[in-house]
């Protein structure tokens, strides 16, 4: 490793944005990485907006990804980081609904100079229109993760090549979560995840209904269970408890009371007390609308576990659950 008292010298940095009609979403994205890197490539699943065509026309190296195998972001995020195979040096990760921070990338590759056992650098996602709906809100609570090492990246970060290569990117079946599960692979490799106090970028959710919200907590859970599924032996237990949450508040819970009462006596449905006095305890710790939602959003988890479970029986995995 490199000694951090040594001279060092600047870094190779190049940016892969992957997205799919985003349209002046996506050209803010690329405008803000421009003149930050050396070699900007879009990875772009299938537009039907002119995604590919604006880009090309702002001289960005675009990857028209073979839309006749099934899409996840994963798999259009590893095409990028194969036109990077010759390459040395850092890649900034994007999504194409975020503009990165001017700031950002500079302060990233210093922090990952001065720290060479870091694969992974992030820092603050905000969402851009947070006020336009709660489920905005809730998401820009989400990506404000504590400062420090990590277990975890989100879909920004900048990252060494030649740590990605040591785990093979991304696991391209994966429909959600395939970050967290790559991270995994890294810390296994002994490498560590970080992240600073600085800002990184502004996403836009674009989720005004409740119907997306609850696509998204759906895929969240399928994401947990797959996530259990392929590593939640000790000692990583990833996202197990997770898993079993969802299962329990938003499945197992429910069921049971409802068949005390049916078998037992009706007075059984009073067991649904513990919802309001599950939601009381979480109130006291993150305020009465995310309480609320976190329970909500549980029941949306569970049908996302089950679903998993039932593709898993049957051999098979769904297609990517897209929420905008």
């Amino acid at each position: 490793m490199t000694d951090p008292a040594s001279p060092l010298s600047p870094p190779t940095i190049s940016a892969v944005v992957i997205g799919r009609n985003e349209g002046a979403r996506l050209l803010a994205c690329l405008t803000s990485l421009n003149p930050q890197v050396r070699r900007l490539i879009y990875v772009d699943s299938g537009s039907s907006d002119g995604s590919a065509e604006a880009a090309r026309a702002m001289g960005v190296e675009v990857v028209d990804l073979d839309m006749s195998l099934p899409f996840t972001a994963a798999r259009a995020r590893n095409a990028g980081l194969e036109k990077l195979a010759q390459e040395e040096g850092l890649v900034q990760l994007v999504d194409g609904d975020c503009e990165v921070d001017a700031n950002w990338i500079p302060q990233a590759a210093a922090f990952l100079q001065q720290h060479p056992e870091v694969a992974v650098v992030c820092g603050r996602r905000r969402e851009r229109f947070p006020e336009a709906s709660i489920y905005n809100s809730l998401c820009d609570a989400e990506w404000n993760t504590p400062i420090g090492e990590a277990k975890a990246c989100g879909g920004d970060a900048l990252m060494r090549l030649d740590a990605l290569r040591e785990v093979s990117g991304y696991r391209a079946d994966l429909i959600a979560g395939e970050e967290p599960e790559m991270c995994l692979r890294l810390r296994r490799k002994g490498w560590k995840i970080w992240r600073i106090d600085a800002e990184m970028t502004l996403h836009d959710a674009q989720m005004t209904r409740f119907a997306q919200w609850w696509k998204r907590s759906r895929r969240a859970g399928y994401a947990f269970a797959q996530g259990a599924a392929l590593h939640g032996a000790p000692p990583e237990r990833h996202w197990v408890a997770e898993t079993r949450r969802a299962l329990l508040w938003g499945g197992v819970l429910p069921l049971a009371v409802f068949l005390s009462a049916v078998v037992i006596t009706p007075w059984m449905l009073l067991g649904v007390m513990i919802y309001p006095l599950q939601l009381l305890r979480l109130t006291s710790r993150m305020g009465l609308q995310p309480a609320w939602f976190s329970m909500l959003g549980k029941f949306a988890e569970c049908t996302g576990v089950v679903e998993f479970a039932w593709n898993r029986l049957r051999g098979k995995n769904r297609s990517i659950l897209e929420y905008k």
